[in-house]
């Protein structure tokens, strides 16, 4: 049984080495070199502790006032744009507290999977990613976020999950380098974290020697069907056949899923990072700073630190006050940090696949029994990966999935 593959992110990969794993012959096109996608420039984070899904109470008004701010955390780009228009729409009827209660359980369960994936790939020969359970710290520094993040730690603790609420001196013993401006944090013991880039390169360089095909510079420009089938997908004079179709593209899916007649509410939303090595000072367990929006990584002898949701249209635009508004909201919080606005060129960017209601799409496509979809994680998608790939592998093959996936259909928006 043959399976493409379209997209060489973390999803794409994670699905392409559990579909070998059953027995499939598996190619991966991408449309560019493998090399440079969000898997690659995202904050390394394993996080059974994001339960809350993007769209939630109170995210509306409080993204309203951040539109003010040039270096704010979070902005919507005002447009005529109907995808965007719709999307918005989409998004507001979400964001409610039934809704955030309805996706607790589905979110904490396939990062929960993905963890315990991780921990089984990290075994095996030939993988060193870096895979640390050291859990991470969402740092406060006001009294009304301690009260919401103690609030979410207590249901945290319900759903099985270890969180614990520390003051500044406990947390300042966790992280005796660096000088801390906080009130106090919540710490999720519950989660991990990784290298992204050594795992994508080595992930590509297991499945190349299991004779997984790999084709760069292949954007995808039709796709060809049959009823309810696909039958090709064309990457300009190629044609490639396959009994299954996995649409894995990140921030492109809509345009792919188009291609096939397939309709997938989404908007990218732009993040930024920035990778320092060997800082004097680094910190001990990754960090998330509450009213910033602000995540922070310590990936060996390097501290990632990144943010921001730019919601527009693709683009690769650096905004460097946004750029600015992250260091400055670091040094708030860690004052004695090493960190200083980058030069331009070192700034990473890339755009995060966001599904209007901050769920992913995972199954089969509504109009197509051989198409699958893997996309519209959000800033989850390194935490997702390996629960996604095994998911949609076990659908390939027709198996009972390893958890209920009904909260992630493609087709809840038909």
């Amino acid at each position: 049984m043959k399976a493409i593959v379209i997209g060489g992110g973390i999803i794409g990969l994670c699905t392409a080495y559990y579909l070998n794993e059953s027995g499939w012959e598996v190619t991966v096109l991408d449309k560019g070199d493998f090399s440079n996608n969000c898997s690659y420039g995202n904050m390394g984070m394993i996080v059974p502790s994001h339960f809350v899904p993007l769209a939630a109470p109170g995210i509306i008004s409080q993204g309203i006032r951040w539109m003010f701010s040039s270096k704010s955390p979070f902005y919507v780009k005002p447009s005529l744009n109907k995808q965007l228009i719709g999307w918005g729409l989409k998004f507001m009827k979400s964001a409610t507290a039934k809704h955030v209660e309805a996706s607790a359980l589905p979110l904490r369960d396939i990062n929960l999977l993905s963890r315990s994936l991780y921990t089984s790939l990290a075994q095996q020969p030939g993988f060193n990613f870096g895979l640390e359970r050291k859990g991470i710290i969402m740092y406060y520094k006001t009294a009304a976020v301690a009260e919401e993040e103690a609030h979410l730690a207590a249901q945290a603790n319900t759903m099985g999950l270890d969180a614990v609420v520390l003051d500044k001196a406990a947390l300042q013993a966790l992280e005796p380098q660096v000088q801390l401006d906080v009130l106090g944090g919540v710490h999720y013991r519950c989660d991990s974290h990784l290298y992204p880039n050594d795992l994508m390169q080595q992930l590509k360089q297991y499945l190349e020697q299991k004779q997984v095909k790999f084709l760069p510079q292949r954007e995808v420009t039709k796709i060809k069907t049959s009823g309810n089938k696909v039958t090709a997908v064309i990457t300009g004079q190629e044609t490639h056949t396959a009994d299954v179709f996995v649409l894995a593209t990140g921030s492109w899916s809509p345009a792919v899923a188009h291609l096939a007649g397939e309709r997938l509410p989404m908007m990218p939303g732009k993040g930024y990072s920035v990778t320092l090595e060997s800082p004097s000072v680094n910190l001990n367990i990754p960090a998330i700073l509450c009213e910033a929006r602000v995540a922070l990584t310590p990936m060996g002898n390097r501290l990632r630190y990144g943010g921001t949701m730019e919601v527009a249209p693709v683009n690769d635009q650096v905004n460097m006050n946004r750029v600015a508004g992250i260091v400055d909201s670091v040094n708030r919080y860690f004052p004695n940090l090493p960190i200083q606005t980058p030069d331009k060129k070192q700034v990473w960017s890339g755009c995060r696949p966001c599904s209007p209601d901050g769920l992913p799409y995972i199954g089969y496509a509504p109009s197509h029994t051989n198409l699958l979809m893997g996309t519209g994680h959000a800033m989850m998608g390194l935490s997702l990966g390996p629960a996604t790939g095994k998911l949609l592998a076990e659908l390939a093959n027709g198996s009972n999935t390893s958890m209920d996936i009904a909260a992630f259909s493609p087709a809840r928006y038909r």
